[in-house]
């Protein structure tokens, strides 16, 4: 058998699901917390504050709707942030529209890992979509060149998973040393930062780790059919 009725699947892939869930509920329990702590700008205003300290006045910022829908986009020099961390003045809001931040800077200095992501985009983008449904429909008919194919592409989507996780840690390193550094957030104030940013990593993580764990059930099971 294969796939979620296959005990090897979860066998091998079960422990990073859990990770991912454990890692969500981290994310709102640490996130609920840095909520009820006051900082002294909004996260509009520390982001804006943190691009400017950066040479970054191109960056635009905007609220978009949607609950934690925050992100920088390349493409259009726009940091979007949702209502809630656009608005609010707490160290939830400004750690995280730091962080985002942090990826314009990164655009801004080449930051290489950025560039292959983005790079990678494209392709990860449809491997996410048509790979799995090329794997399956290798698999009904019996076709094993498709098979390798819809691997493949998973496999580009895994790629780009992994390329992901420097980007998002440095991201993080970047906010966290912006917001002391420009006096947003006081050495007291920081550790709240720090708990909403690293459980957030660790769900890139907890992602990044069930995608690795999935190809290689997918290749043993197919080689081992082969």
């Amino acid at each position: 058998m294969i796939g979620l009725f296959d005990p090897l699947f979860w066998m091998m892939v079960g422990p990073a699901f859990l990770l991912g869930l454990w890692a969500q509920l981290q994310v709102k329990m640490t996130y609920a917390a840095a909520q009820r702590e006051v900082a002294p700008l909004s996260g509009a205003a520390a982001a804006r504050h943190v691009l400017d300290s950066a040479g970054l006045q191109n960056v635009t910022i905007e609220q978009i709707s949607g609950r934690l829908s925050d992100h920088y986009d390349p493409r259009h020099k726009v940091l979007r942030l949702s209502q809630e961390v656009y608005q609010s003045r707490t160290l939830a809001a400004v750690g995280i529209a730091a962080h985002e931040a942090g990826h314009a800077i990164q655009d801004a200095k080449g930051y290489a890992p950025l560039v292959v992501r983005n790079a990678a985009v494209p392709v990860a983008g449809f491997g996410s979509g048509a790979g799995i449904w090329i794997l399956i429909g290798g698999l009904v008919f019996s076709i094993p060149a498709l098979i390798w194919v819809g691997i493949g592409l998973f496999a580009c989507v895994v790629f780009f998973q992994v390329v992901n996780l420097p980007v998002e840690f440095n991201a993080s390193s970047r906010a966290k040393a912006q917001l002391v550094g420009l006096g947003i957030v006081s050495d007291e104030q920081l550790p709240y930062v720090k708990k909403v940013l690293t459980a957030a990593a660790l769900t890139y993580v907890a992602a990044t780790l069930q995608s690795v764990l999935t190809l290689l059930y997918y290749v043993i099971r197919f080689t081992g059919r082969d």
